[in-house]
């Protein structure tokens, strides 16, 4: 019948119909997955097209972007410096390869195990003096605090204390500087100088919750701490604990003795520290000075290294970082002058 003839045809084209389909899902099936990304996505080379140092680097000491955050990874016993490196006119020297570094741990070269030349966004804490003497300085202050975040990495993440015989939090981590420039504003200026207080609790709180890895304090006084629980050597010991910040300071400081001893702590913080010590004439120059700030913190060389022997909890290591290059005279290299072993990386390192 036509009614059959018409269904046997229509269950011909069927058969071949499937027969093609099956054909076609097996030819793609065989293509090679490399075959089928997208032209656009640019192929990695493979491990062993990578140098070792390329390697060691990209594994051990790699950052990477996850979830918006930067991240620095680094082995749990690597000790890792930020350095500046100045020719003998105090110009920042930004051109320099790993060979031209030697790190000393206790008078002992270590082999370097990771190296980069990048701007490292940093967790950084700014910590502003509050007390009485500070009311008539606070606006310029405050300008130049602001200055420094603008002229610093965009993926900075900063918080605010404030602070005159206590310490108050009035911003935890942001980079949003409309929440900065409201937390400088909380001016309260009364009270005393609880300096050493207010650092060593800004750096625990970089320690327990910045997500970066580079840390950073910029502090501002004008005058001696006269009202801290913590001493000079206490707080500069929990200052140097490993993994702690670099601190730069700035004095706003008159001629008087009373401002010497206060210049003096402030400049043994930042050389244990591996930060810089400022003591602008006018206060006019903090603003500058906040420039220079950022600047040095944004061309550093991240220098890593794992100790030739294990740590101890607690025991001191002293870090001498030395370059030299051709075409260079005489290069001085800033950076933390030893570090107290913390219990993590003492365990890792006597495995």
């Amino acid at each position: 019948m036509p009614g059959r003839d018409i269904t046997r045809q229509r269950n011909r084209i069927s058969r071949l119909l499937l027969l093609l389909i099956v054909v076609c899902v097996g030819c793609v099936t065989c293509v090679p997955a490399s075959a089928r990304e997208p032209a656009s996505q640019e192929q990695k080379p493979a491990a062993s097209e990578q140098s070792p140092a390329e390697s060691q680097d990209s594994q051990k000491s790699s950052e990477s972007d996850q979830n918006g955050v930067f991240v620095f990874r680094k082995d749990v016993d690597e000790v890792m410096l930020h350095a500046t490196v100045v020719d003998d006119k105090q110009r920042i020297i930004t051109n320099l390869d790993r060979n031209a570094f030697t790190v000393f741990e206790d008078g002992k070269p270590q082999s370097i195990i990771s190296f980069h030349h990048v701007d490292i966004p940093v967790a950084m804490g700014i910590v502003i003096d509050n007390s009485g003497s500070m009311r008539e300085k606070r606006a310029k202050v405050n300008q130049a605090a602001l200055n420094l975040v603008r002229s610093s990495n965009p993926n900075d993440e900063v918080f605010i204390v404030n602070f005159n015989d206590e310490q108050y939090l009035d911003q935890d981590f942001t980079h949003d500087l409309r929440k900065l420039k409201e937390a400088l504003e909380k001016i309260d200026a009364r009270g005393g100088t609880a300096l050493y207080d207010a650092v060593v609790a800004s750096a625990d709180h970089l320690k327990q919750n910045a997500r970066l890895e580079k840390k950073v304090i910029f502090l501002v006084t004008d005058g001696e701490d006269n009202a801290s629980s913590e001493t000079l050597e206490q707080a500069v010991k929990q200052l140097s604990l490993e993994g702690g910040p670099s601190v730069y300071t700035i004095g706003i400081l008159g001629d008087e003795d009373h401002p010497k001893r206060a210049r003096k702590a402030l400049q043994i913080i930042a050389d244990r520290t591996g930060g810089i010590a400022f003591f602008p004439k006018t206060l006019d120059e903090v603003d500058s000075i906040s420039r220079t700030i950022a600047n040095d913190i944004r061309n550093q060389y991240a220098i890593g290294y794992k100790p030739s022997s294990p740590k101890k909890v607690g025991e001191f290591r002293q870090i001498k970082v030395e370059a030299k290059a051709k075409g260079h005279g005489k290069l001085v290299v800033r950076t933390k002058s030893g570090y107290y072993a913390g219990a993590e990386s003492a365990a890792a390192a006597s495995k």
